[in-house]
């Protein structure tokens, strides 16, 4: 999990000189003010500038079901407007995180990975503080286990989806209607298991925008924020999403580890030149005709997550191949 953190702070930097301000934007927290676990953290003094900027440059901070419903409705989002969620359930957010938001008036969806609180996890909310929470905020899916559903049966993801549904209607009376991936983690196949559950929307933990004309509502990305300086909050304000991206190949994870093609179809076939971004390899220039893409490109992967990138005037889009 820490190359994986590692790798989206890294490949925000990468990113951040071509950026630029366009579609509304979701962010994603863990833990507050716990300096055991740097690479999930944030503390609540960063969290007051970053509200702080916020307000001062005019962004609209909205419920994440408001973005969920423009995306439903195939509206655009407006660039102004920001959401934010929180992953897991860690304590540190009911005793240090909440009461920065209720300070600020902050909107905000937390996603439950359900087995810690049913377990009484120390390091995990209660139920009790989940119900204190959901006063000022809304309380979604995350799982039970949070497990690599990627490696995972199709019979295991029910499984575990059943059991954490099932344990938050009992304690909090509730069916959710938002789910994100444990780890950000999943394919094709993950995707299709989980439409039987009509979820409204499905999130990743992908560094993107969420431009509601051409957004994927069982593909949403959000952009994880921590450390000491929040990876400089700018650089995620600044991100804009290529629209009209589609990828052929590859779709599953390679076995040997191997990315050998990457083939994309863009719907504006006046380009002539892209950028591939692959995981542990950088960026690769290729050429696009008809607006085709095929790149032979042999690359060696090292990690249990891929992201690949395709990168267009300025613009990126990004997916994720789960092992």
């Amino acid at each position: 999990m820490l190359k994986v953190k590692k790798l989206l702070f890294l490949l925000s930097l990468i990113l951040s000189p071509y950026l630029l301000f366009a579609d509304g934007h979701i962010f994603v927290y863990h833990r507050f003010d716990d300096n055991r676990y740097p690479t999930t953290n944030i503390s609540t003094k960063e969290l007051r500038k970053e509200f702080n900027y916020l307000k001062k440059h005019n962004y609209k901070v909205v419920h994440l079901i408001d973005i969920v419903n423009k995306v439903n409705r195939g509206e655009a989002v407006p660039s102004n407007w920001v959401a934010f969620s929180i992953d897991d359930g860690f304590r540190s957010f009911y005793t240090h995180g909440l009461s920065v938001f209720r300070e600020y008036n902050i909107p905000f969806t937390l996603f439950l990975a359900v087995k810690f609180t049913e377990k009484k996890y120390k390091d995990y909310v209660s139920w009790k503080q989940l119900k204190t929470i959901a006063k000022y905020g809304d309380v979604e899916f995350h799982s039970y286990g949070h497990g690599h559903f990627g490696q995972m049966s199709n019979e295991k993801i029910k499984a575990d989806m059943n059991k954490g549904l099932a344990l938050m209607k009992k304690h909090l009376n509730y069916k959710p209607n938002l789910f994100v991936y444990p780890y950000g983690e999943y394919d094709e196949r993950v995707e299709k298991v989980l439409k039987d559950y009509n979820f409204k929307a499905v999130f990743n933990q992908n560094i993107g925008a969420v431009n509601g004309v051409c957004s994927d509502a069982n593909d949403i990305d959000r952009s994880a924020v921590v450390g000491s300086n929040a990876h400089d909050f700018k650089l995620y304000l600044k991100f804009q999403e290529l629209c009209g991206v589609h990828f052929q190949q590859p779709k599953t994870y390679p076995k040997d580890k191997i990315v050998r093609t990457v083939e994309v179809t863009l719907d504006d076939k006046n380009i002539k030149s892209a950028d591939i971004f692959i995981s542990n390899n950088g960026w690769t220039k290729v050429k696009v005709k008809n607006g085709k893409i095929i790149w032979y490109a042999n690359k060696h992967i090292k990690l249990n997550r891929i992201k690949i990138g395709v990168k267009v005037k300025s613009k990126i889009k990004l997916m994720v191949l789960s092992k």
